[in-house]
């Protein structure tokens, strides 16, 4: 009976060690495969991955410690079934993603897995009952089996990579007439990627990198599964997290023109001074050859103060640097709209209109209007384009839910986003709320600079409903230095109670503004 027992205690443990390790491998996902972040994840949500619920198999298997095996395995089992169907049930943002690489990572860790519980249970089986104790302990820290997965499987998933870039790389350079166009910054690119998409359309057979594909592995798989000899332009967005990455996207993409949207202090716990969000941006306008035109934003200082070494031509824009080659002039923003009036290097003048919210919209518009006039659309086909442009899902979208209207900027925040959606709802009427976790990723600045939202957001907003007590720490103080009413504030622990305080304390004709939503791996 014993071993029908043990038996029975080590398939229920797989049974939760399979769920841990499911859970683990999702953070890894968030974490863009990197064991170095998944690691610092953990070390920052020991609260969710040692929760006091996963120590009970510990207690289950001390009946063993005095003589009773069995009683043991029996305990282990029934603790292992309860926590399999009492688990909480957590709603994802993003749903782990069931690609190839994942399948090969839970089944490496699957292998990890039984062979650790075999590890704990043959002892067992033989009168050793640490083994009892070792099985309970290793349920304890799934990270392990998921850091061990990721780290065997390294060398297999670079020759898999290697191989499908090496195919994109092949596809481009057969299309000798394809122009590619790179756009980074760390904030903009992908809203400048969908409008550059609308206004070029126009003329051109145009393909972009879907989504937020902007990774090496993102724009292959747009190369190969889209790419086609009709295509005469290719827009592609590139990400960075540390030096060096988008100098490799652009030996992928091969870029002869880039639009430089932005540099700020986006993902500084990574790059860790603004001097090296300088550097990795730049490479873009570096890498560009003699015949291609880099396109930079007048109106960001870090991007006009840093020394670069181009080769190819230089054309700025820009609404708030008057010697910004492209100008915007005679600026209008209201809740229906922005209208500006271009002005081209030649002096060439087009009256532009579009339903985007945000100043920072304008720069942007600006950047596409640049590129597609170089590019030899003309300036009024271009001002067509632009009124066509939708907004961007999730990026100062407008929608109404009843009779509250939403601006749905949950995309993801910074410095310069965040300040602009507030000055959108600040020009609005009626009860103006705020629902926000935040800024993140801004390394030794990210507290100042979310002290200065709040303090901004004080005087913007009727309410606010902070998401994260610790998350939201320096807002909380912004507001409280700028005296924000404390009966005016709510701060709650996830986006769902967020969604039941604002449904309390909205009005008819509310607007509700929805700034940034944290992945998953940042809930408290």
């Amino acid at each position: 009976m014993t071993l029908t027992f043990a038996l029975l205690a080590g398939l229920a443990w797989l049974g939760h060690a399979a769920l841990r390790i499911r859970r683990g491998i999702h953070m890894l996902q968030l974490n863009s495969y990197r064991n170095s972040r998944y690691w610092n994840w953990n070390k920052n949500n020991w609260n969710a991955t040692l929760a006091v619920r996963e120590w009970l198999p510990l207690a289950a298997a001390i009946p063993a410690l005095f003589g009773f095996e069995e009683a043991g395995f029996i305990a282990l089992t029934a603790v292992y079934i309860l926590l399999i169907l009492l688990r909480p049930k957590e709603k994802d943002k993003k749903k782990l993603v069931f690609t190839n690489r994942v399948k090969r990572l839970a089944a490496t860790a699957a292998v990890l897995a039984v062979a650790v519980g075999a590890f704990g249970l043959i002892p067992a089986l033989n009168g050793f009952t640490y083994g009892l104790l070792l099985l309970p302990l290793l349920t304890l820290f799934p990270f392990a089996a998921v850091i061990a997965a990721n780290t065997v499987n390294a060398p297999m998933e670079k020759a898999i990579s290697n191989s499908y870039l090496n195919d994109a790389k092949r596809l481009i350079r057969s299309m000798g007439q394809l122009q590619v166009i790179g756009i980074t910054g760390s904030y903009g690119k992908t809203s400048v990627k969908h409008f550059l998409h609308t206004v070029l359309s126009q003329q051109y057979n145009v393909l972009m990198t879907p989504e937020s594909f902007n990774t090496p592995m993102g724009i292959t798989r747009t190369v190969r599964e889209h790419l086609r000899p009709t295509h005469e332009i290719f827009i592609a967005e590139m990400g960075a997290k540390q030096l060096g990455d988008i100098r490799e996207l652009c030996e992928l993409a091969q870029p002869k023109y880039g639009i430089l949207t932005s540099i700020g202090p986006q993902h500084l716990e990574s790059f860790k001074t603004l001097e090296n969000v300088q550097r990795t941006k730049y490479e873009l306008p570096e890498f560009l050859p003699a015949d291609g035109t880099a396109f930079l934003n007048a109106d960001d200082p870090n991007v006009m103060s840093y020394q670069a070494k181009l080769a190819c031509r230089r054309i700025t824009f820009g609404f708030r640097n008057p010697e910004a080659d492209y100008r915007a002039i005679d600026v209008t923003v209201s809740v229906k709209g922005t209208a500006f009036t271009v002005v081209a290097p030649s002096g060439e003048t087009a009256r532009v209109e579009t339903l985007l919210l945000g100043g920072h919209n304008v720069t942007n518009i600006l950047a596409c209007i640049a590129c597609g006039h170089v590019l030899g659309v003309q300036l009024d086909k271009l001002a067509k384009g632009v009124k066509r442009i939708k907004p961007v899902e999730h990026r100062l979208e407008l929608r109404k839910n009843g009779s509250i209207t939403i601006i749905d900027d949950s995309f993801n925040s910074n410095p310069v986003g965040s300040r602009s959606a507030l000055e959108v709802l600040k020009k609005m009427d009626g009860k103006r709320i705020l629902i926000t976790p935040g800024m993140i990723e801004l390394g030794e600045k990210e507290f100042e600079l979310n002290k200065a939202f709040g303090s901004f957001a004080a005087e913007a907003c009727d309410y606010i409903i902070l998401v994260g007590p610790k998350q939201t720490a320096p807002i909380q103080q912004g507001l409280k230095e700028a005296g924000y009413p404390p009966e005016r504030l709510t701060v709650v622990r996830n986006f769902t109670e967020a969604m039941t305080v604002m449904r309390e304390v909205a009005e008819p004709g509310s607007i509700v503004l929805l700034e940034n939503d944290l992945p998953d791996n940042y809930n408290e």
